[in-house]
């Protein structure tokens, strides 16, 4: 299994917003493209992690898009906080 998750970069880009978080099976590009409409809600970013929770999918996602750009991750779904340095 795998957490998508789906947010939004601000016009800035100072934040990376989490606005939705599914649990798909890995490899299975037909439940990542079902959740396209969420990009006509005005989302602008998506990426799919391996991993078991929310909670580290987050923290990949700063991690990997936001820490090295000194963006913020606002994560609006579990109100999850990633672990910073």
């Amino acid at each position: 299994m795998s957490i998508l998750l789906i947010g939004r970069w601000s016009t800035d880009n100072a934040t990376l917003s989490i606005t939705a978080s599914h649990q798909v099976d890995d490899e299975d590009q037909a439940a990542v493209d079902a959740l396209r409409p969420a990009f006509a809600n005005g989302a602008n970013w998506a990426c799919t992690f391996p991993v078991d929770t929310h909670r580290h999918a987050v923290q990949r996602a700063y991690e990997e898009f936001a820490r090295d750009d000194d963006a913020w991750l606002d994560d609006t779904v579990e109100h999850v906080e990633p672990v910073t340095p």
